[in-house]
């Protein structure tokens, strides 16, 4: 048995379901888990209530938020210091931007104190994605990489969610190549795989105001900068005129929510765009199965987990190609198509949209791709030896 700190924010997002995923199993394998986090606050809120009642412990910082703010963090990095101290764990798994940072030079302190060469504490680091983008400010970037290079010096081994975050993380010149390991983010596959009834499929479609015969194209992200929403509009304007069967579905929120709500409006395009607003991890294997496509436009994404959920569910997935998109999506399981290029998402579209048979065609076969490469208990063999790797 190990005994795991694992340090992460519990945002509502991927890289969150996965940290609370890797908890749980490794609890459940016999581990001694405890995770640090922050406050529940708003949405957020769900994914802490999936921490009660487990085999794992849960310590909150209440100042670990998710914005920068150097006082708070301040703070955070002398509470996480002093749980380590308490607890001096094997294994010290960070998750997320800035919980990753401090967790791993609170651990590095406290190992640097350490005299006792046998209780040495590991230190693992998962990239979900990276805080450095070509879309951002060149001086903001160089922050961020000098930032994670420092921290990379108290890093043992990386984890990472697709093979495009360690070739991107080395590229930038963070951490080598022989620490790196790819571990696909789990998904709980058995919500997606359990087939969902006709009644409830259409109860789903009904509350949104979308007909039986409608096909639907689904989008899960939140509605924020470099998320892609603006292409997905602008290729709605042509295909609406074209299909008039076609409805796009937007599940999430975001500031600039009613941005785009009151766009789709000035379009004339309110009753073929809809907005599901927040909804809950446990309604999204619903959404998907009331959907025939999955439209993912985002600029920056890991790899986003909706793309391996819309193949659990036997859908096809068009994305962009940016980061790991390419490790699912191909030919075979979907559409791939050159980033910003709404010509190319336009036709991708259209293609999915008049064909059913090859719409099935692609879900199955994407269904068959993903199910052992995201399956929780991969992922967590993976972790674990890595764990053992370290430790011996």
């Amino acid at each position: 048995m190990k005994t795991v700190h694992i340090i992460t924010r519990l945002v509502l997002g991927g890289a969150q379901e996965n940290t609370l995923i890797t908890c749980k199993l490794l609890a459940q394998r016999g581990h001694d888990v405890t995770l640090i986090t922050g406050p529940a606050i708003g949405p957020e809120g769900e994914l802490f209530e999936q921490t009660k009642n487990q085999k794992y412990k849960t310590i909150v910082i209440d100042k670990l938020i998710r914005p920068i703010c150097p006082l708070y963090d301040s703070i955070s990095y002398f509470q996480i210091k002093k749980h380590l101290r308490q607890f001096q764990p094997d294994i010290v798994h960070t998750h997320s931007a800035k919980a990753g940072i401090l967790g791993r030079f609170a651990a590095y302190a406290i190992r640097r104190e350490t005299n006792d060469e046998r209780r040495v504490t590991k230190i693992i680091h998962t990239i979900h994605g990276l805080a450095f983008h070509p879309y951002q400010n060149n001086l903001l970037n160089k922050f961020y990489i000098a930032v994670e290079k420092s921290a990379a010096k108290r890093t043992d081994f990386f984890i990472s969610v697709a093979d495009a975050m360690t070739n991107q993380a080395l590229a930038a010149g963070i951490g080598e190549p022989d620490k790196f390991v790819t571990a696909y983010s789990a998904v709980e596959e058995d919500d997606f795989l359990r087939p969902i009834p006709d009644t409830q499929k259409r109860q789903f479609r009904q509350r949104y105001g979308i007909s039986e015969d409608a096909v639907v194209l689904i989008t899960i992200a939140r509605l924020f900068m470099l998320k892609g929403h603006d292409y997905i509009i602008e290729s709605a304007k042509t295909l609406s005129k074209r299909y008039k069967n076609a409805v796009w579905l937007f599940v999430g929120d975001g500031n600039l929510s009613e941005h785009y709500k009151k766009q789709v409006c000035q379009l004339n395009l309110a009753d073929r765009i809809k907005f599901t607003g927040l909804l809950s991890p446990k309604e999204i294997p619903l959404a998907i199965a009331s959907s025939d496509i999955l439209v993912h436009c985002s600029l920056r994404e890991g790899l986003a987990r909706a793309l391996p959920q819309a193949m659990l569910c036997g859908k096809p997935a068009i994305s962009f190609d940016v980061d790991g998109a390419k490790e699912v999506v191909n030919e075979n399981t979907g559409r791939l198509i050159e980033p910003k290029n709404v010509e190319q998402l336009t036709k991708a579209c259209a293609e999915l949209i008049e064909n059913k048979n090859l719409r099935d065609k692609l879900g199955a076969a994407g269904r068959e791709s993903v199910k052992r490469k995201f399956a929780p208990q991969t992922m967590v063999d993976t972790i674990e030896a890595v764990y053992r790797k370290l430790l011996e």
